[in-house]
């Protein structure tokens, strides 16, 4: 299926990009932060050819939360190993979706995927509305790129406009990364509070 194997290809992508991040000359770190940003952009493309195609699927749609789970994973672990955020971010995303996901499988299991398990309107407005979805798509993106970004510019001589760009970009990296990581946790709320409905939904 041609959807799937998009979502595929951005496993290779994300190995790629890690390995520059930390073996990378500055150059080809700047490299590294396009490329990361066209692995991020494939979670968009690949959910829009399932849907022309008419060739949506459980596995399909578990598939693509498997990838956006392992890049947001590791790239919070990155970014924090290599001091440029706070590592109550990965802990705190870890934590969240070791959670949710566990839970998610209740509904799995009977066939229903993980963005159709929710009934109320809140509960739907915050984990499938294209609002939420997509602002949260835009904060991970602006923050992963932006930190890969400045990890480039700060591998720059010192003293250079590189260095002193990546320096003035950090903080307000932060608050976006502060800002995605408040939008995962309201996002996956539902998820938590609803499961005794979920489970209910399964053996009633």
């Amino acid at each position: 299926m041609p959807a799937n194997r998009i979502t595929m290809s951005r496993f290779p992508i994300l190995l790629i990009c890690v390995v520059i991040l930390y073996r990378g000359s500055p150059a080809l770190q700047l490299t590294g932060a396009a490329l990361l940003f066209l692995g991020l952009m494939l979670d968009t493309v690949d959910g829009l050819v399932a849907r022309r195609t008419g060739r949506t699927t459980l596995f399909g749609s578990v598939l693509d939360i498997a990838a956006d789970r392992t890049y947001e994973l590791v790239l919070w672990v990155c970014f924090a190993d290599l001091g440029m955020i706070p590592a109550a971010i990965p802990l705190i995303v870890v934590a969240r979706t070791t959670m949710t996901d566990a839970l998610r499988t209740i509904g799995v299991a009977r066939g229903v995927a993980p963005f159709d398990q929710h009934r109320g309107t809140v509960a739907r407005f915050l984990v499938g509305s294209s609002w939420m979805r997509t602002g949260y798509s835009v904060t991970k993106v602006t923050a992963f790129c932006g930190l890969a970004l400045a990890r480039a510019l700060s591998e720059f001589p010192a003293h250079t406009f590189a260095s002193a760009a990546a320096a003035l970009m950090l903080p307000a990296l932060r608050t976006v990364a502060w800002l995605a990581v408040a939008l995962c946790v309201g996002r996956g709320l539902p998820v938590i509070v609803g499961v005794r409905e979920t489970a209910s939904a399964t053996h009633p």
